[in-house]
This record gives C-alpha cells, structure tokens and sequence, in this order.
C-alpha cells in the first residue's frame, strides 16, 4: 500500500491540489492499495505535553498512524516550503507516530518527495531537510525529489491543474516512484 501524505494542515492549500492530482494518477497506475492523507485532517488534541508517550497520545494520531502509516509500504510526501523547509505540523506528525511502534511505522518502507513552492525553488531545501529526517527514522528515499516552484502558474481560475507538461512530468514521477518502490530493495 501506498500512502500519499499532504504535508501541510493549511486549508485549501496549494500542494493540496497537487497531492490530490497525485492520488488521481496513483490510483491509476498503482499494482495496489493507495491511500491519502492530509495533515487538514490531523486531531486537534495532537499537540500536548503528553504526545510522546503512546499512552497519552491523542487517539485520532494512533487511528492514522493504523491507518495511513503502519500498513504502508511507501509514502509519497508532498510538501510546501515553510521558512526554507518543510512544515512544522509534518515533523511533529512524523515525531508523534513514532512514537508507537516506530519500526513499524518507517524502517525499510520507500518514499517520494514531491516539493510545492509558489517561489522558484520549488522547496528544494525542505525536499533536502525531509531527506535527511526520512533516512534517519530507516526510510529509503528515492533519490530523484522533485522541487516545483510556481506552481500557482499552472493552474485554471477553478485551481485545476491544466498545464500539459506539468501534468506529463507527474504522470512520469508518479511512474518512476512505482518502478523505485518495486525494484529498489528494502534494507534488511
């Protein structure tokens, strides 16, 4: 199963749009199981000073970490650039599912990073700074992350995704995920 992960809890967002496109096209292409979530939907009571033992973790994050991250095979993050990286609310989901389990929820499991930017960069930093936090929870990052910067250009007035070549390009990314979740193999 693959799990597409909206990396910001910001309504309406901008890689919001692209996350959902993407789970369009993984649905279509996919060998298995994909599924989406976005931190839009994360629990209220997340944050507490009892969040880092599983014990007094809010209940909605142990119903997605089941749900979304436990039964994953592969992640494919979409993620905005904040500050010059990525969003605080991914790293704390990150930090709070690993809580319970966390072999289960990352060691040897595959993931894609997909960077929305309005600027130029396209979270170029943040895709790096994402890298470096996937790899040390014992992911296996693909290596080819895709900064894309003014992403706002490539929509319609109704923020539809229009731009033909950007549409190809992640119908290829999307591809080449798959054939790198099934070729690359799982560290032991």
């Amino acid at each position: 199963m693959i799990s597409i992960i909206c990396g910001t809890n910001r309504p309406g967002s901008l890689t919001g749009i692209y996350a959902k496109k993407f789970y369009e096209i993984f649905n279509e292409k996919a060998f298995g199981e994909v599924q989406y979530l976005s931190l839009e939907d994360l629990p209220n009571d997340m944050i507490h000073s009892g969040m880092y033992a599983s014990d007094t973790q809010a209940s909605g994050v142990t119903e997605l970490q089941d749900k979304y991250i436990l039964g994953a095979d592969a992640f494919f993050i979409l993620s905005p650039e904040y500050n010059g990286s990525f969003p605080g609310v991914l790293k704390t989901f990150i930090d709070a599912v690993s809580i319970r389990d966390y072999a289960g929820s990352f060691k040897g499991k595959k993931v894609g990073l997909f960077g929305v930017a309005s600027g130029r960069a396209g979270n170029l930093r943040g895709n790096d700074h994402l890298t470096g936090v996937m790899n040390h929870v014992g992911c296996t990052v693909m290596p080819k992350a895709v900064p894309f910067g003014q992403a706002q250009t490539f929509l319609d007035v109704d923020k539809n995704i229009v731009d033909e070549n950007t549409l190809k390009m992640m119908d290829e990314y999307a591809g080449q995920f798959l054939d790198f979740v099934k070729a690359v193999p799982t560290p032991a």
